[in-house]
């Protein structure tokens, strides 16, 4: 066994990465209090070809140091937006034929391995690292999904969150997609 060389992970380029097809799923981020949380969420964003990401509230935007420090170029490929309230950043997704689907510790939310995808894209929004999701967020879901624990701890860090939330989507939607299994991503 070996380590293989960048040059043998056949990454895309920045500019193939942007032409593809992607995920139909956005990630918004809902006063989002580190730099460092918003650049992980950019490079895991590019792992698994999200379309876009919304910055909303308090949110730090590129060009952050933080956040390139983090992010390792990955601000470059992944599209971004920044709106200052996240309700009516969620209401224009919803507007637009997202699903609403919070991930936060609430009186209706459902584990995250009973997640089910559909054809309707999705707007997954993840919350402050205190606080969770603002208020303003709750009645404007559609679903709601939680990472059960087991520790005494009652949350993850937002960019771990983001890690197993996105690569559950990315698991599910590939499943139907037989292009990622071909190119032996499944």
């Amino acid at each position: 066994m070996r380590k293989l060389k960048t040059e043998e992970l056949h990454r895309l380029s920045v500019d193939e990465f942007k032409s593809m097809t992607k995920m139909p799923l956005v990630v918004v981020l809902d006063n989002i209090r580190s730099g460092m949380n918003v650049g992980s969420v950019f490079r895991t964003g590019d792992a698994f070809g999200i379309e876009h990401i919304f910055l909303c509230g308090i949110t730090a935007t590129p060009p952050h140091r933080e956040i390139l420090k983090s992010a390792i170029g990955a601000t470059e490929s992944v599209s971004w937006t920044y709106m200052e309230s996240v309700a009516e950043c969620l209401q224009n997704l919803k507007e637009k034929g997202f699903q609403i689907v919070g991930i936060e510790q609430t009186s209706a939310s459902d584990h995250i391995q009973n997640l089910t995808v559909g054809e309707q894209p999705v707007a997954l929004v993840f919350g402050n690292e205190v606080e969770g999701l603002s208020e303003s967020v709750l009645p404007l879901l559609d679903a709601c999904y939680e990472i059960p624990q087991i520790g005494t701890k009652h949350s993850l860090n937002i960019s771990v969150c983001a890690g197993i939330v996105l690569w559950k989507y990315f698991e599910k939607w590939g499943a139907n997609d037989p292009s990622w299994t071909i190119r032996g991503i499944l």
